[in-house]
């Protein structure tokens, strides 16, 4: 392997993203390099952008960019804008194939989709040890069509390990591993610290969200819901999270709708926030409704461990965390008047609320980012050890 160990023998370790924009992928990687791991690590962008989430990593981890501005979209895109697409991959693939800090890497990951299939195409046909990071289902729709044969014909052959979020979204990739593939399930980087009960208590009932602002994730489905459940009174609804991606218009929509409903007064999008805990601490209810089955959700375990009642779709990562009626609910997906009898309910009842609040706290397997670090430094070791191990044979 073209590599050399750091002088205090830690190794390097490469990390590509497509972006800098605040994508759940992106926060997560920025909370694992921020809570001090035992590798030297590094993080390759294509381009410099207007936003850039990565500048928050410390000083010692590099920031680096090689090659063409990724964009984003793709799935079901024309066939004109998906040629533009394959040339950039390919474009980016050269750039990271020869850039320094991959030349000279102990391992490289890519920490998003669209990282992991111009990464796959760098490292082909060499022996660099190359790790994915899956935080989405692999199939059709979460991927799009072009993204999944990407994924499932490329991608997950050639990786030598694969770290996925959930137990969902691994066994969703297991068909298309190889036998010696590292496959591990470790929840995301969340940032979470624990519960933090003092905001909650008097006032109106606050009823939140935490996901960026997209069709997908659910905030309409819940608007609905909210409506039906709190048609009068002073139930608050707050959707926390910043509309990356190009989905300003969608924030729009869905002030409109509530002013539509007769809730624009108590309907609150707060944008982008920095401290989700302080945010999750002063809401009763805390909700994901993903549209679609969720690989896991980190508001999910950020809702667990800050104490909050909280309700999911019954489907995908989440019913792994969530044990219904004992650290939360789960309702039946994409049926937003079952979230809404769910609402209704805690709204009605502040003892149950407290319950699955302080159940949900201390629930089994939550992480710090600490810990999750553990867990990545020894699935890596493991990668580069194996790798090395069929070099020699």
């Amino acid at each position: 392997m073209d590599s050399a160990r750091s002088g205090d023998g830690r190794a390097r370790i490469v990390h590509l993203d497509h972006t800098g924009a605040r994508g759940g992928a992106e926060l997560a990687l920025v909370r694992l390099l921020n809570a001090e791991p035992d590798w030297r690590p590094a993080v390759l962008l294509p381009a410099s952008e207007p936003e850039d989430v990565f500048a928050q990593l410390p000083a010692g981890v590099p920031r680096l960019f090689a090659g063409v501005r990724q964009g984003t979209g793709g799935s079901g895109s024309s066939p004109g804008r998906l040629a533009d697409l394959a040339a950039r991959l390919l474009a980016q693939a050269a750039a990271t194939r020869w850039h320094r800090s991959v030349l000279t890497s102990d391992l490289v990951v890519a920490n998003s989709t669209r990282a992991a299939a111009y990464g796959a195409l760098a490292v082909k046909g060499s022996t660099r040890p190359f790790v994915v990071h899956l935080r989405d289902l692999i199939e059709p729709e979460a991927l799009g069509a072009f993204g999944y044969r990407l994924m499932t014909k490329l991608i997950l052959p050639r990786a030598d390990g694969v770290v996925a979020n959930s137990r969902t979204t691994l066994d969703s990739a297991r068909p298309f591993l190889r036998d010696d593939t590292v496959a591990v399930s470790i929840p995301s980087a969340s940032g979470i610290r624990g519960a933090t009960m003092s905001s909650r208590g008097g006032g109106p009932l606050r009823v939140g969200m935490l996901a960026r602002i997209d069709p997908w994730k659910g905030q309409r489905e819940l608007l609905e819901a909210f409506a039906a459940a709190f048609p009068e009174g002073d139930a608050r609804l707050e959707l926390a999270g910043g509309a990356p991606f190009g989905h300003d218009a969608f924030a729009d929509e869905l002030r409109a709708r509530a002013g539509e409903l007769g809730l624009a007064h108590r309907v609150h999008l707060l944008g982008h926030v920095e401290d989700t805990a302080a945010v999750i601490a002063g809401w009763d209810v805390a909700v994901q409704y993903s549209t679609r089955p969720e690989p896991l959700g980190q508001n999910v375990l950020q809702y667990l461990a800050g104490g909050a009642a909280t309700v999911v779709a019954n489907e995908g990562g989440p019913t792994e965390w969530i044990d219904d009626g004992v650290n939360g609910l789960r309702v039946a997906p994409r049926e937003p008047a079952s979230l809404a009898r769910a609402l209704r309910r805690l709204g009605e009842d502040a003892a149950l609320r407290a319950r699955l609040g302080a159940a949900g706290a201390a629930t089994p397997g939550l992480l710090d980012d600490a810990a999750v670090v553990r867990a990545h430094s020894d699935a890596y070791a493991e990668v580069i050890a194996r790798r090395g191990a069929l070099q020699l044979a």
